[in-house]
């Protein structure tokens, strides 16, 4: 296994393979993070006959939403959580990219 083999992780959203970058320490937590969008996905699909795409901003949009509304005893850091999605948002232009030169 390459060095860069090691840093990336093939994922299934919806029926679709992807491969992501992900350090070796963060793979469960992505995963657990892909059966969480996964079954939103699935969800949000039954409810508004929806797919591809719109399918996948309808689901961020949802998730972004039910995040903002948490109230976190110690306030709600906005800060790091621009940062948290600016980095899955790169992970997710990574993995579509990849997957669109496959086609």
């Amino acid at each position: 296994m390459t060095k860069k083999e090691a840093n990336t992780l093939d994922i299934v959203l919806m029926g679709r393979e992807y491969r992501v970058a992900c350090p070796p320490d963060e793979r469960e937590a992505l995963q657990t993070a892909v059966a969480f969008v996964d079954e939103k996905m699935r969800e949000i699909g039954e409810k508004t006959k929806s797919t591809g795409e719109r399918l996948a901003v309808m689901t961020a949009l949802n998730l972004a939403h039910e995040l903002l509304s948490i109230k976190l005893p110690g306030g709600f850091d906005m800060q790091e959580f621009r940062r948290r999605i600016a980095s899955m948002q790169a992970r997710l232009d990574e993995a579509m990219a990849s997957q669109e030169q496959l086609f």
